[in-house]
């Protein structure tokens, strides 16, 4: 759900960039929200992943290049606004290293991405009784931020 001071952000992005007829989502990272949306204001993070098999589940659609997000923080308040500008389907065992480093997190090398998603995807994956592989899909985006709340504060 969008609260007022998303939905304020989201009008003022599209009166600044006249596109009124845009559909625009929110959300916030499952684990460290705060943290992770700071990389994303820094510039540190510009790409994401998310085990495919929980869109089959939960029939949601696979996000499409050119789509607009609004990055929340830890308590729903808009942080910064992106736009997709990639979108691929890769087995976790076959990420690059350019795209696990352009996530950003931690002390930036694979080793720590490698670790720390498949952790979190087997933590993931018991919350919804299927199983984890590293032969599963990943849906990986990368991003540009467009616009960065003026309430940011970290």
């Amino acid at each position: 759900m969008i609260n007022d001071k998303t939905q304020t952000f989201i009008d003022e992005y599209k009166r600044e960039t006249n596109q009124s007829n845009i559909t625009i989502t929110a959300w916030q990272f499952d684990t460290e929200p705060d943290e992770l949306a700071r990389l994303v204001v820094e510039g540190k993070k510009t790409a994401t992943c998310s085990l495919y098999k929980l869109y089959e589940i939960e029939g949601e659609p696979l996000p499409q290049v050119g789509l607009h997000q609004v990055i929340l923080d830890g308590i729903d308040q808009p942080v910064a606004m992106i736009k997709i500008t990639e979108v691929s389907l890769t087995p976790m065992q076959e990420v690059p290293l350019d795209f696990a480093l352009a996530e950003g997190e931690g002390d930036g090398s694979y080793e720590y991405w490698w670790n720390g998603h498949i952790k979190f995807f087997k933590s993931l994956a018991e919350e919804f009784n299927i199983t984890f592989d590293i032969r599963d899909l990943l849906v990986c985006e990368r991003f540009e931020v467009v616009k960065i709340s003026n309430r940011f504060s970290y």
